[in-house]
């Protein structure tokens, strides 16, 4: 059983942003009964916008951080008075998966590691090398809460191993999990180890997913309820019928035909 079953935007607004996207204007009473439901459509679309929106509702934490504790969600901040979510039951996990989250927390890492080194490469010819191994553990600061979050040390892992690392430690059962184009971070083949990974979650944990994403390969998960976001509607569509996965496919089979305008 999920814990949303249905979301809508209320309101008469129609600008400026966030009002004016198509997600927005188009969001009422959508179905999202599924255990997994996905989101496309063009950029500016609002597929996003939908996601941080019901994750600011549900206060649902993300990568290296808590979403009550940004100032980066002001559209999703905006709306709230005016989205209504059909809760069936309280979730007692959850998880809000942005790429660009990703990079930001991986990037804190490296430099947060940098700085330190730097530090303590200017006391090496006055301080003994013991001390000063002692002194780098107690001064990584987010490494140690990585470790303590993640178990290992993700510097140490490709892009996509460690994205999708975080994606498997923080999955559990009675959770909802809200996945922003996580494609960004991740190469084809490790879509498919998320997919793969997806099914099983869905198997053994009771959870609910709720995705955005361009790619042609997660909009292929089996079972999913699908929509697609236009200018002029939010309809749900079969897999085959999305303008993402016609395109992919048309382009494809033969590039030729496409690349010779370019």
């Amino acid at each position: 059983m999920p814990f949303l079953r249905s979301l809508s935007i209320n309101t008469s607004h129609s600008h400026p942003f966030p009002f004016n996207v198509p997600a927005v204007r188009h969001g009422k009473n959508i179905t999202i009964d599924n255990r997994i439901t996905i989101f496309t459509g063009d950029n500016g679309t609002g597929k996003s916008t939908l996601l941080e929106s019901i994750a600011m509702r549900m206060n649902t934490p993300l990568i290296g951080d808590h979403i009550g504790k940004r100032e980066d969600f002001n559209a999703a901040r905006l709306l709230q008075p005016y989205l209504q979510l059909e809760q069936v039951r309280k979730p007692l996990n959850g998880f809000f998966f942005r790429a660009e989250d990703f990079g930001d927390y991986i990037y804190k890492l490296k430099q947060e590691k940098n700085r330190n080194n730097a530090f303590l490469d200017d006391m090496r010819e006055e301080v003994a090398a013991t001390v000063l191994d002692k002194m780098s553990e107690s001064m990584h600061t987010l490494l140690h809460m990585m470790r303590n979050d993640y178990g290992e040390n993700l510097l140490a892992l490709s892009h996509g191993e460690a994205y999708l690392k975080i994606i498997q430690t923080k999955i559990n059962d009675n959770g909802i999990y809200l996945l922003d184009e996580p494609e960004a971070a991740l190469s084809p083949l490790k879509q498919l180890s998320l997919i793969s990974f997806i099914l099983e979650a869905l198997k053994s944990k009771n959870s609910q997913f709720i995705v955005a994403t361009h790619s042609p390969i997660i909009m292929g998960v089996p079972g999913a309820l699908l929509y697609e976001i236009s200018e002029d509607e939010i309809r749900q569509t079969a897999y085959e019928d999305t303008e993402h996965y016609r395109i992919t496919h048309s382009f494809l089979s033969n590039p030729a035909a496409y690349l010779r305008y370019l």
